[in-house]
């Protein structure tokens, strides 16, 4: 873990000279805009269904792209003229910018997810919304959410580190994003898809009336089960990874 703070410091430095933070305006924003058209009145639960309904687009489509589209800014300065070899050269171990990386990525997820949380009280005391807030559901979905972009961050963030090309992760991750309305009717290949695992940890189907469809009556703790298998996978994969990579 040699220079694991220096470098994410220089991260830190580099991600706040860029425009990320409009880019994780873009999500919040547009729930905004759903909840505000959205119809709640009556709802026996209104935080929590204000919540699935903001949340719906964010997880299905916005969470899974913005981990892609942060691992592939993360890597593209060392990708740009022998970066790499630059890095590398400085007295920190490969372990220690792997994680260092990776810390940013999930860090900018969790901020996009704080402020998805932020918008949805915004727009509930704009509505009116006077009812308790259900803080079982609402942390859950929000914790959960982000628990569940992990091991798709290390994917990402090992593709991005492959890759050159600042391109190429993006449009492979956007590609499997879009079957993510059809894979989690399936509740046998739903929760074992990465790029579907955000919208099933934010809309478990089991905790409003009603309940789900396909993946969405997993059980939670079965679905984190499946998303710490897969980011020990997927996180061990890139380190081994990272540490054999000729530059």
């Amino acid at each position: 873990m040699g220079g694991y703070f220096k470098v994410l410091s220089a991260e830190r430095l580099k991600m706040s000279r860029s425009y990320i933070v409009l880019l994780m305006l873009v999500s919040p924003l547009i729930a905004i805009l759903s909840g505000l058209l959205s119809n709640i009145e009556g709802a026996p639960m209104p935080w929590s269904t204000l919540l699935m309904i903001m949340s719906m687009m964010h997880a299905m489509l916005f969470m899974p792209i913005m981990s892609g589209i942060f691992a592939a800014i993360i890597c593209r300065y060392e990708h740009n003229g022998g970066g790499w070899k630059q890095l590398l050269v400085l007295p920190v171990t490969r372990t220690g910018v792997y994680f260092a990386k990776y810390t940013v990525v999930i860090v900018m997820l969790a901020i996009t997810q704080l402020l998805l949380a932020g918008s949805v009280f915004l727009v509930g005391w704009i509505k009116g919304i006077h009812a308790p807030v259900e803080w079982d559901i609402f942390l859950r979905s929000i914790l959960g959410g982000w628990v569940a972009c992990l091991p798709l961050a290390a994917l990402q963030l090992a593709v991005s580190m492959m890759w050159s090309s600042f391109a190429a992760p993006l449009a492979l991750n956007v590609t499997f994003t879009i079957p993510n309305i059809l894979v989690v009717n399936s509740s046998t290949y739903g929760p074992y898809y990465p790029w579907a695992q955000p919208l099933l940890a934010t809309l478990p189907g089991n905790q409003l009336d009603g309940g789900g469809f396909g993946a969405l009556n997993l059980p939670f703790e079965s679905l984190m089960i499946t998303v710490l298998g897969s980011f020990i996978v997927f996180f061990i994969f890139g380190w081994v990874y990272f540490k054999m990579k000729e530059v």
